[in-house]
């Protein structure tokens, strides 16, 4: 039972420090991130190289329309060498997972097809934990860019009702929701930065919907790209939307409100209940076995 618990307890504290490594180094400040990709980034750290040259022995990750690179760009990294990061982050933990419960099983069992046996199980598990890292991160990101919409929305709709362009519009968002919303901020900086070297405008949003994988900013940008090619208004049809999105966040937090009920059942059976139980129930159970005790003696 003891090396049962050490066993369980090292192989805990290796996968929580696989996993605050790579966490830290997906959330670390960037302060290159609000240049579209190929503008420029930050000089990598020492650990960033590490990880990029161990990425780079996988050939897939060279090609630019891989399926990494489409999750790494929603997600917020936007490095050319971010991919060949990722991929050497995976690389690493795999084999130190891996590492670790090879050594730990030779070590209380001492047998070679169990160590084996858990090396092949670490491996597996250290490969999948920086996905599983990455979904996270890429569904917080959404969650904060929806949360921004409604408010963006409006200052786009006082800018252009003003007379400004849609691109002056976009970089006032980008200015102004700098401090409050830095994801939606940088997704309009980039934006901005595209117009401004000569891209289309409809190349320009079709990119921001396809590097981001939240539904409420395609919404957006189609609504953009029909207005630009329908020559229709944007102010009613901003403001329309600015409505439709805050109706859909009190939507949204009713039905995380009605779900608080269903989601206490099992704290309240398993924690508050036995405690209640023990309150309650403890004192009579007592003062009984102490008045049948004495009849249950022989």
């Amino acid at each position: 039972m003891t090396d049962l618990l050490l066993i369980s307890v090292f192989f805990l504290f290796v996968m929580g420090a696989v996993a605050a490594a790579g966490y830290w180094f997906l959330t670390r400040p960037r302060p290159a991130a609000v240049l579209p990709s190929g503008l420029g980034g930050e000089e990598p750290s020492l650990l960033a190289h590490t990880f990029r040259v161990i990425g780079e022995t996988v050939p897939a990750v060279e090609r630019p329309r891989h399926p990494v690179r489409a999750r790494l760009e929603a997600a917020g990294y936007r490095q050319p060498s971010a991919p060949a990061i990722f991929f050497g982050v995976k690389t690493a933990a795999a084999a130190l997972v891996a590492a670790a419960l090879g050594w730990t099983t030779v070590l209380v069992r001492q047998e070679l097809l169990v160590s084996m046996l858990a090396a092949a199980m670490g491996v597996g598990v250290g490969y999948l934990l920086p996905d599983r890292v990455l979904t996270l991160l890429i569904r917080r990101r959404g969650d904060r860019l929806r949360r921004g919409l409604p408010s963006a929305l409006d200052l786009m709709v006082l800018a252009v009702e003003a007379g400004a362009p849609l691109d002056q519009a976009v970089l006032d968002c980008s200015r102004e929701l700098r401090g409050v919303f830095p994801e939606l901020s940088e997704e309009f900086n980039a934006a901005y930065l595209e117009l401004r070297a000569g891209k289309m405008r409809v190349e320009v949003l079709d990119r921001l919907a396809a590097r981001n994988r939240e539904p409420e900013l395609k919404k957006l940008t189609a609504l953009l790209i029909d207005s630009d090619r329908f020559g229709t208004s944007l102010g009613p049809a901003l403001r329309s939307h600015a409505a439709h999105l805050r109706t859909r966040r009190r939507q949204r937090a009713q039905e995380a409100a009605r779900k608080v009920g269903v989601k206490l059942v099992f704290p309240v059976f398993f924690l508050i209940f036995p405690s209640v139980l023990a309150v309650t129930l403890g004192p009579a159970l007592i003062k009984l076995f102490y008045e049948m005790l004495p009849s249950l003696e022989f």
